[in-house]
């Protein structure tokens, strides 16, 4: 993970002194809870000096709680303007465009693939056409003569979020007879089963499971972000920065 200053967070952190009394929710991804806040609350609120309540669902859910006051701030791992658009659609009439990114860190996206299928290598091209119901068998791409099943978490994650943004340039992802599972490490499990998956994944989650990965010529990222409905109180520039400080010391 890589931390990203920005102007709104020049300033350095204040001494640490005690934790609020005030605790402040955060709602949303369960890669960005997982992978940082949870693992590292007690650090990231020994530098803020807040307490944290931490939910983790989905993005979109948390972007939800923000918008209804039930959350101080969002948990995305994925592109803020996808969320919005998604957004859009639940809940007309919301302060949508009041929504604020601050990027915490990245993390690597991977697909999975069965134990049987020998490809293993492919273009960001050949994904891409694939991923727009182009190519429906893994025999035009070097493979057996075998129907591809996309195997994908439900609307409103950030890895599907993600790979539409960087790989389909904004497009939705067209699948003829696509999987849909509830979290990200179904996705390796069923890939594990189905001999024509193509899972969409992190990395780590593939790694842990000792999955077999289909490798592009050009790496896909998830940015994890917190989320503020307007402009961020102090306390919740606090946690950010205390958020980013926490995912560089991670990765040295």
């Amino acid at each position: 993970m890589r931390w990203f200053p920005t102007v709104l967070l020049a300033a350095s952190l204040a001494a640490v002194g005690p934790v609020s009394a005030e605790p402040l929710t955060l709602q949303g991804s369960t890669t960005l809870s997982s992978q940082l806040m949870v693992p590292y609350q007690k650090r990231v609120e020994e530098l803020s000096g807040q307490t944290l309540v931490l939910v983790p669902n989905k993005s979109s859910l948390g972007l939800q709680a923000l918008l209804e006051g039930r959350a101080q701030l969002g948990m995305i791992s994925g592109p803020l303007e996808v969320e919005k658009t998604i957004l859009r659609k639940i809940k007309p009439g919301a302060s949508v465009e009041s929504l604020q990114a601050f990027e915490i860190s990245r993390t690597p996206m991977a697909f999975a693939v069965h134990p049987d299928n020998p490809v293993r290598t492919m273009t960001t091209a050949n994904l891409r056409r694939i991923l727009l119901g182009e190519v429906q068998n893994w025999r035009d791409v070097g493979g057996p003569d075998r129907p591809i099943r996309l195997i994908m978490v439900r609307e409103g994650g950030g890895v599907q979020a993600s790979v539409e943004s960087q790989v389909l340039d904004g497009q939705k992802i067209v699948a003829t007879d696509p999987i849909r599972v509830q979290i990200g490490s179904q996705v390796v499990k069923v890939a594990l089963q189905e001999p024509g998956a193509l899972g969409l994944a992190q990395l780590g989650v593939i790694t842990r499971a000792h999955a077999p990965e289909m490798k592009l010529d050009k790496p896909v990222e998830q940015i994890l972000s917190l989320v503020s409905l307007g402009k961020p109180t102090a306390a919740m520039l606090d946690v950010i920065k205390a958020a980013r400080q926490v995912a560089s010391e991670v990765t040295e």
